[in-house]
């Protein structure tokens, strides 16, 4: 199982390993494309921090990102899972799973980067800020860009087993598995349901969508379930006890949509 995740969009700081080293992160076909973007970025924020800041969409209280982007190179490093934090991270709670679970949560996850295109959790980066929503003034719109490099590593990620694709919108414009591997992904969307003077209504959830998915990868790993097709991941969250709706899609070659419906956030 190949568990797609987005980054956080806020990161830990002071990490303490040796600088970053491109050639040693997962998906090694990714490297030169990083090199690619983290020379841009370095590039970029070590000169006009204003421009920088346009760039990168931050507002006047993030202004220090730029000087931190322009430190990448030489900058500590500590394990992806540690990096990123933020809700959907917490409810996953890396650090309190089992061994056993903490071994496979670092062989099926992997989260999506507008600087890394993509990394394991056990694999060492700085803190950094640059989404894949940025358009750089060389490399252009990350998502776009990433789409090539990315359509080569994937599908040798994903293997021969189920993808449970959690990303948000953003980082899913930068790969689409497509033919008999997008048959064997699932995306997942969260719905709390609510009774309103005796009628069921369903809603989407934002902030609370991601501590459920959370929630719900750190319970597959726990359990040490491994699902290897969409349908065997709906019976494995329904004997964990979610609500799981949805199924098959109506035409070959597409992703199975699957709905977690909760009552309570």
């Amino acid at each position: 199982m190949l568990v797609l995740l987005p980054p956080s969009e806020g990161k830990a700081t002071g990490g303490t390993g040796e600088p970053v080293d491109v050639a040693r992160l997962a998906l090694p076909g990714l490297a030169a494309a990083r090199e690619t973007v983290l020379t841009e970025l370095v590039e970029l924020c070590s000169g006009d921090e204003e421009k920088a800041a346009g760039v990168l969409g931050l507002s006047p209280g993030l202004r220090g990102e730029v000087a931190k982007n322009a430190g990448l190179r030489t900058a500590g490093t500590r394990p992806a899972g540690e990096v990123y934090t933020g809700v959907l991270y917490d409810a996953l709670g890396l650090a309190a799973l089992t061994p056993a679970a903490r071994r496979a949560a670092g062989r099926s996850l992997l989260v999506l980067s507008g600087l890394w295109g993509a990394v394991r959790v056990d694999d060492a980066i700085p803190s950094y800020r640059c989404s894949m929503g940025v358009k750089l003034p060389g490399a252009g719109a990350l998502g776009a860009f990433w789409r090539g490099p990315m359509a080569e590593a994937m599908p040798g990620a994903a293997g021969d087993g189920l993808v449970l694709d959690l990303r948000s919108a953003a980082y899913a414009a930068a790969w689409k598995p497509k033919g008999e591997l997008a048959e064997r992904t699932a995306t997942v969307r969260v719905l709390q349901s609510r009774t309103v003077d005796g009628v069921e209504k369903r809603s989407v959830v934002s902030h609370f969508n991601k501590a459920t998915k959370g929630r719900m990868v750190r319970d597959l790993l726990t359990a040490g379930a491994d699902p290897v097709s969409p349908a065997e991941l709906a019976d494995a969250l329904r004997d964990l006890g979610y609500v799981v709706e949805g199924g098959a899609p109506e035409r070959a070659g597409r992703p199975w949509a699957l709905d977690v419906v909760v009552t309570e956030l």
